[in-house]
């Protein structure tokens, strides 16, 4: 087996989670090829992941009438499609492509149909880490045991360039000894509990008082829905929702000390990236950090501690289990940083 096609077409925290299993691949079969067919907004995580040889945008694929989707599968010459992100359509893609060995989970019905090897696999009642349960596609090729977290954490890791402009690297330039930069990223877009702007504000102020600089990123979207948060602020802190691609944004958080948010995209990059990685999550399955925590040389979490948060499982927004934690501890954990240098090729 020489070809490998890794399908994980969701999102960004999603595609960052299954990079060992691409790392683990090149390890247990040397000199093999590993093509990623993701969304076409995470190229860039692709392109910074040492282990993905070719990324395959399913955006672009989806453009392309049916034969020439399964012709374009074809040409990858793949041995092995793992369908780690269950897609019908991508299934039978594959399927139609010809690719000889067709992984998949018994969980979805139409894999029964279009895959030819089947894992038992249930992600949410499993007490595995996602990088692990993705690890468990691998036992029809014969890799049977499932690696120790500590030992995913260098198969995954990302190198970002320098790309960054002049007027953003500048930011970065440290005034002071012990100075870090910190990134704070408020938002989720519904991939994690929110911990709240009250919080982020007070931990804003706090980092700023101590000599730290606070930069504040997220989409342009996510810009406009803080935007009256950010003007009262603004004294503590720097605004760059809404003005970094994800390129510059990778490069940008791999030139920065640290990053806290929730169990989000960004946190994981951040983890990938060997930077400080502080997680905020509720003890709620399925997205407890138990699953979902960052992976990562200087990654770390907090949660809140409960036996479970079903009180807040039917109203995310006002989530009183991640809420619970107090920006002094939060505060604390930062305490212990230390300076990073830059994560660069």
């Amino acid at each position: 087996m020489k070809n490998f096609l890794v399908s994980r077409t969701d999102a960004i925290g999603d595609l960052v989670l299954t990079l060992p299993l691409c790392g683990w691949l090149k390890q247990q079969f040397p000199g093999c090829r590993v093509v990623l067919l993701g969304r076409d907004y995470t190229r860039a995580v692709a392109a910074a992941c040492p282990a993905i040889d070719v990324f395959i945008s399913d955006d672009d694929l989806q453009k392309l009438p049916k034969l020439e989707q399964i012709a374009a599968l074809r040409r990858v010459q793949a041995d092995v499609v793992l369908h780690v992100f269950p897609s019908k359509r991508l299934a039978s893609l594959a399927q139609r492509a010809g690719i000889p060995v067709r992984i998949g989970t018994r969980s979805r019905w139409f894999h029964w149909f279009t895959c030819n090897k089947l894992v038992a696999l249930s992600r949410r009642h499993s007490p595995l880490h996602e990088a692990q349960l993705n690890m468990l596609l691998l036992r029809p090729l014969g890799l049977v045991d499932v690696p120790e977290l500590v030992d995913l954490v260098p198969l995954g890791l990302l190198l970002a360039d320098n790309s960054l402009p002049d007027s953003v690297a500048a930011l970065l330039e440290r005034t002071s000894p012990g100075q870090l930069n910190i990134i704070l990223h408020p938002r989720s877009r519904g991939h994690g509990r929110e911990w709240g702007l009250i919080h982020f504000g007070a931990l804003a102020q706090a980092l700023h008082a101590q000599g730290h600089r606070v930069l504040v990123t997220g989409t342009q979207a996510e810009g406009d829905s803080m935007r009256d948060w950010l003007h009262e602020h603004a004294h503590v802190l720097v605004d760059l929702t809404g003005q970094l691609t994800l390129p510059q944004f990778l490069a940008f958080i791999g030139s920065a000390d640290g990053l806290v948010a929730s169990g989000t995209g960004p946190l994981h990059l951040a983890a990938a990236l060997r930077r400080h990685a502080l997680g905020l999550f509720p003890p709620m399955r399925p997205i407890h950090p138990g699953r979902w925590a960052p992976l990562g040389l200087h990654a770390e979490f907090l949660v809140f501690d409960k036996p479970a948060c079903d009180d807040c499982r039917s109203n995310a927004a006002s989530c009183a289990c991640i809420k619970a934690l107090q920006p002094a501890a939060v505060l604390a954990r930062i305490a212990a940083w230390e300076p990073l240098p830059a994560a660069y090729l």
